[in-house]
């Protein structure tokens, strides 16, 4: 549950962290007319930022950071920034949109992710949401993160099941399989019928015909 602490006292205090000069300097102009938030300091490295965080009083309310950066880059920042006990919420302001490195910030503590082609108004209101407790995404990180969501996720096989789909593969009956692996026939059906329900198929050979297109059998190129 995001923590939506009172923020009316006073303006939104913001440090800026990023390693290119110019690229602080741009970020620094767009918020420096907001009425409601105040840039306070500047780092140009994560190191330098987690030491300029921890000797504010107050803490910033927002510190918004670059991810790649040399002596300590962002990720490792933002889980240093956000385990201290400073209540300053890491916001990442980036030019790369991977999964990686989205899962990387979010996974470090990052309340968002922005991307450095936002606009004025929308990182205003970015810092703003940031300061109230609230997950901050562009839209392009917003439509990623869904997309990797709806993804099916990926089969995985008991050794055992392994074993039983193998025999499959090379033709055995359920018999055959059973005196390969030393199990009872029975038990290689109930195998059988639970790599059918994770492979969402109902018979042997779309079974196997999946387990290839799927990497499962990735050593074959043909039935025998």
């Amino acid at each position: 549950m995001p923590d939506t602490t009172d923020r009316t006292a006073g303006p939104i205090r913001v440090v800026v962290v990023d390693d290119h000069t110019v690229m602080r300097a741009g970020v620094i102009s767009l918020l420096a007319p907001v009425p409601d938030i105040e840039v306070v300091g500047e780092a140009a490295d994560g190191r330098e930022a987690v030491e300029l965080v921890g000797s504010m009083s107050p803490a910033p309310d927002v510190a918004l950071v670059d991810l790649r950066m040399p002596v300590m880059d962002g990720v490792a920042a933002t889980t240093a920034i956000t385990a201290g006990p400073a209540p300053t919420r890491v916001l990442i302001l980036t030019t790369y949109d991977t999964d990686v490195e989205i899962e990387r910030a979010v996974e470090a503590g990052a309340i968002g992710y922005l991307l450095k082609d936002t606009t004025a108004d929308r990182l205003a209101e970015a810092v703003r949401s940031a300061a109230r407790g609230e997950t901050v995404l562009a839209p392009r990180v917003a439509e990623r993160l869904v997309a990797r969501m709806r993804r099916p996720a990926p089969v995985v096989l008991t050794a055992r099941e392994q074993d039983v789909l193998n025999a499959v593969a090379d033709g055995l009956s359920n018999a055959d399989i059973g005196k390969r692996l030393v199990i009872a026939e029975a038990t290689v059906k109930t195998h059988l019928l639970r790599v059918f329900a994770k492979l969402d198929v109902s018979d042997r050979t779309h079974a196997v015909v999946t387990a290839l297109a799927q990497g499962l059998l990735s050593n074959r190129d043909r039935l025998d």
